[in-house]
């Protein structure tokens, strides 16, 4: 798998100007970065396998206080091939290798795909919270003691 950042150049990508669904997700993503630009490595990626976009994962922002909260989506169609879990395995790699000790994620409060790719990869479901726009959400936190006392499988990608 292969990571894609998001900039506004991957809007001249042929897969991208041939989809609006691809479209938006750039489009959403650019503006949210400051100045339309991410702050690496703290960017939306576009997950790639053998030339196809599969998904999308990000770093909703840079870290705060030494965490960071990440967001995933795999593709209509790609679903249940553990391409999320994939895209989550190498946003915390990244995460730690870039000196943050804690990585946060939220998922809707039941369970589902989602939370349980969160449990095998040993996050603690640390309380439910009140989300401005989704309402009640289960908040998820991985430490860096946790990830370095259960290693994932190595996942590798291109920035």
């Amino acid at each position: 798998m292969n990571f894609v950042v998001i900039t506004q150049d991957l809007m001249s990508n042929e897969s991208v100007q041939e989809s609006e669904f691809l479209q938006h997700i750039v489009t959403s993503t650019l503006a949210i970065y400051p100045d339309r630009a991410p702050i690496m490595p703290w960017a939306g990626y576009l997950a790639e396998v053998e030339g196809t976009f599969v998904g999308t994962c990000a770093y909703k922002s840079p870290p705060a206080h030494g965490q960071v909260e990440i967001a995933y989506f795999t593709f209509s169609g790609y679903e249940g091939q553990g391409l999320a879990t994939q895209m989550v395995q190498w946003l915390i790699a990244n995460a730690f290798a870039h000196g943050v000790e804690a990585v946060t994620a939220q998922t809707l409060p039941e369970l589902n795909a989602s939370s349980s790719i969160l449990g095998k990869l040993f996050f603690d479901l640390v309380g439910t919270v009140k989300h401005p726009e989704d309402g009640k959400v289960w908040e998820w936190q991985k430490h860096r003691s946790t990830y370095n006392a259960y290693p994932n499988k190595s996942v590798t990608g291109n920035q």
